[in-house]
């Protein structure tokens, strides 16, 4: 990991006693921000302290900066890691001073309560030793890159939850999983992307500290230097949120387009949409304490919302963020716009018939946005070494790729790491993994078929019917209502999925009543011949079993092979009784 991270943890070192372990990045963190905007001010400090002098107004003085520096931010302090400790009786004051004369968009200090923090080390005196330790850091850009700034931050992420028994899923994403993500989103854009002075925007509703968007855009620029990429984000822990903003101020974008707050209950771009859109929301977190309002917008947004199509299980709200970043796509109109998701494996499957997640799946399937999902190795994230997935979403396909799916089992392609870190053991290596990985996809109906299946997007629907069977009196008889139809016992009762494809069916070859009556004479009738279906109660519902479509039927051993096994255990187990018997 990060050396840089690892020269920095080593500052909280002086924070053992007043701090606990679990507290150092309440101080680490907002330093190490702190130093990385002095470092980048520190060339145009004078150039700002003498345009403050001749503005008053806020506005015209950031464009007077902007257009004498290039940057959107500034500082109006005459204070600086340059001066600071100079006055070592004001030591305290002029830092507080230092931060509180950040122009307005650099906010990122409030969400660290760092001023409560100045005043905590300078009441256990430590303040001035850690203000020296980072003054002799440097964390200028041409000295530390923005990539390495970005591991330096999780490094230190990661330690602070290690030490607070925490998990570090919410705050970042393996950047190997990252940078396949990205490949793929950006796949079938290739050629646009080559094109001069293009613009693209970016969204990601659970932006953390900024790792999908920073990645995202490194190989946009690789690939073409003249591209520009808008990065949007909103993020709800105030930590990360700072971090991904001040990150993103370092490099000149506009910070204001990184929001804090809930986006499940605060959409902070509602009305806007995005040409990418990529995220890892947090897997397995409940959502009961926002339901309401989410409930709530449901009801009230109509049949367009993002929220429409269905809720999921307040156990787990992945699926939220999934629907959420369906609509935030560009229209197809206005050129379309692609998804990218890493989720477990439970919205592929999970509800039955007409349950919000199966509600869910069908409308993404039967509005064609579903283009491809990827297997990933397990043990591949920090805190879980559970089965995740990667699906892209596109609303614009290809020809060849409409009203189709493919499925890619990535689980084979990992690399050993040849150190631990927490759960993860495995990486995706740029050179050896990843490309396998993007030449599947680019291959699609071409693609190695033990690894890749195309599948037509009615193959994951079915009906579930209710098969009954007729309650009997004493006499052996059936029971029947005033009618004479034989009532159901509802002991006997049983549900049976049927795909749309029995009996291989495509899409509007048979119709429902069609399909249902045939698997009905074929699979249940001869088994029991006074059943019949209720057809009032037949559910619609879809899934994508995905590890279903790759099974490879390995056949057991012969018994032969196992009996001989077997008296060679037992042939050792006697000559170890007589070994003791002797």
């Amino acid at each position: 990991m990060s050396t840089l991270g690892t020269f920095i943890w080593s500052i909280a070192d002086q924070l053992r006693g007043p701090y606990r372990p679990n507290q150092y990045g309440t101080v680490i963190l907002p330093f190490t921000i702190l130093r990385r905007l002095d470092c980048i001010l520190e060339p145009d400090r004078d150039t700002v302290r003498e345009l403050t002098g001749k503005h008053d107004n806020p506005n015209r003085l950031k464009h007077a900066v902007k257009s004498a520096t290039g940057r959107p931010f500034y500082n109006t302090s005459n204070y600086s890691f340059k001066n600071l400790l100079a006055d070592a009786d004001g030591l305290e004051a002029n830092l507080t001073d230092y931060v509180d004369r950040f122009s307005a968009d650099v906010d990122v200090f409030e969400y660290f309560d760092f001023k409560k923090e100045i005043l905590a080390l300078q009441k256990a005196g430590l303040l001035r030793e850690i203000v020296k330790s980072f003054a002799a850091v440097d964390l200028h850009p041409d000295t530390v890159s923005n990539a390495d700034m970005g591991d330096a931050f999780e490094y230190i992420i990661r330690k602070f939850n290690e030490a607070a028994n925490e998990t570090s899923g919410d705050h970042y994403t393996p950047r190997d999983a990252i940078r396949l993500l990205v490949d793929l989103l950006f796949a079938e854009e290739d050629a646009g992307l080559t094109e001069g002075g293009i613009i693209r925007t970016l969204y990601d509703p659970t932006a953390g500290t900024g790792g999908m968007l920073s990645l995202a855009e490194e190989h946009l620029l690789a690939h073409n230097p003249d591209a520009r990429l808008s990065l949007y984000g909103q993020e709800y822990n105030p930590q990360s949120y700072a971090i991904c903003k001040s990150d993103l101020l370092a490099k000149g974008h506009d910070a204001t387009n990184i929001a804090f707050g809930n986006t499940l209950t605060d959409d902070a771009f509602t009305g806007r949409q995005f040409d990418f859109c990529m995220s890892n929301p947090p897997y397995g977190v409940d959502w009961k304490q926002y339901a309401k309002a989410v409930k709530d917008e449901a009801a009230s947004a109509g049949p367009y919302g993002r929220f429409a199509p269905g809720l999921p299980a307040t156990s787990d709200g992945q699926m939220l963020f999934l629907l959420h970043l369906a609509h935030k796509m560009r229209a197809p109109e206005d050129g379309g716009g692609r998804v990218g998701i890493v989720m477990n494996g439970s919205p592929l499957f999970n509800g039955a018939a007409e349950s919000g997640p199966s509600n869910i799946r069908k409308w993404l399937l039967e509005n064609d946005l579903v283009e491809a999902i990827v297997a990933l190795p397990t043990n591949m994230f920090f805190n879980t070494g559970i089965a995740t997935y990667i699906w892209i979403l596109d609303n614009t396909k290809r020809p060849e790729r409409r009203g189709k799916v493919q499925l890619i089992d990535g689980t084979s392609f990992w690399t050993k790491m040849p150190k631990n870190l927490g759960s993860k053991n495995r990486m995706i290596d740029d050179d050896k993994d990843r490309p396998k990985v993007v030449r599947l996809y680019a291959d699609f109906d071409g693609a190695d078929a033990d690894y890749s299946k195309v599948l037509r997007n009615d193959e994951f629907g079915y009906w579930t019917i209710t098969v009954e069977r007729p309650l009997l009196a004493d006499d052996g008889n059936p029971v029947v209502d005033r009618k004479g139809n034989p009532k159901p016992d509802s002991k006997k009762r049983d549900t049976e999925n049927v795909p749309f494809t029995y009996g291989g069916s495509t899409a509007g070859s048979l119709g429902k009543t069609d399909v249902i009556q045939a698997y009905f004479d074929t699979e249940v009738k001869p088994h029991v011949d006074d059943a019949w279906i209720d057809w009032t109660k037949t559910k619609t519902g879809y899934e994508i079993p995905f590890t279903r479509h790759f099974y490879k039927y390995i056949p057991p051993r012969p018994l032969a092979e196992i009996d001989a096994d077997l008296e060679k255990q037992v042939a050792k187990i006697l000559d170890l009784l007589r070994e003791v018997e002797g």
